[in-house]
């Protein structure tokens, strides 16, 4: 015996619950009817526009972000298993770590580092020539970025490290904010990890 089957399907464009509603409809030979309505809610509300927070450049945010997550020495740490080579310095700038690598072939590399966990979120090849001032500088040196942001941590939340490679007092600079905004600049010895204040710091 055959069996007529006849499906109808409708759909409705309105806005329920500001979603959208559609309406499938099924019939067969016995005229039974079964009718399935599925609204979807706001589908765009669960994640597609979600605005991206993280680059935020104010002052509290990088302390918040560097309190709370990851820290200088541990950004540092993550490029250089990205990028092997010589960390020469680490800041955090637009809601990431970002963290300048000096590769074998006197090539640079910015590595940026999320501040929450440590992964790398980006790296980038950079044109710079000074790679020559940056070897001499370091030559001798037995302190490293990291150990520089580990003994600048003691004075307070590290938000940046940098190889100062002019003149004759060529060390580590490294920069800290407490968590009412204080600024405080400091000097890293390249041999000692001595940490003092820097003299050009108001």
């Amino acid at each position: 015996m055959k069996r007529n089957i006849v499906i109808a399907v409708v759909t409705a464009a309105a806005l329920v619950g500001g979603g959208t509603a559609t309406a499938l409809a099924v019939a067969g030979d016995d005229d039974d009817t079964t009718s399935v309505t599925r609204t979807d809610d706001d589908r765009d509300d669960r994640g597609e526009d979600r605005s991206d927070d993280r680059d935020g450049d104010d002052d509290d945010g990088a302390v918040r972000a560097a309190a709370g997550g990851v820290t200088a020495a541990e950004a540092i740490t993550a490029a250089l298993k990205h990028t092997p080579g010589t960390a020469v310095s680490a800041e955090l700038d637009d809601g990431s770590w970002e963290v300048d690598v000096l590769a074998g072939g006197d090539t640079w590399h910015t590595i940026r580092i999320a501040p929450d966990s440590g992964k790398v979120l980006g790296a980038q090849k950079d044109d710079e020539d000074d790679a020559a001032e940056v070897r001499a500088a370091l030559k001798g040196a037995s302190v490293t970025a990291e150990d520089a942001a580990k003994a600048a941590a003691a004075k307070g939340t590290v938000v940046s490290v940098d190889l100062d490679d002019d003149g004759d007092d060529r060390g580590w600079e490294a920069e800290t904010r407490a968590s009412g905004g204080d600024e405080r600049d400091w000097s890293v010895g390249l041999t000692t990890a001595s940490v003092t204040a820097d003299r050009d710091d108001d």
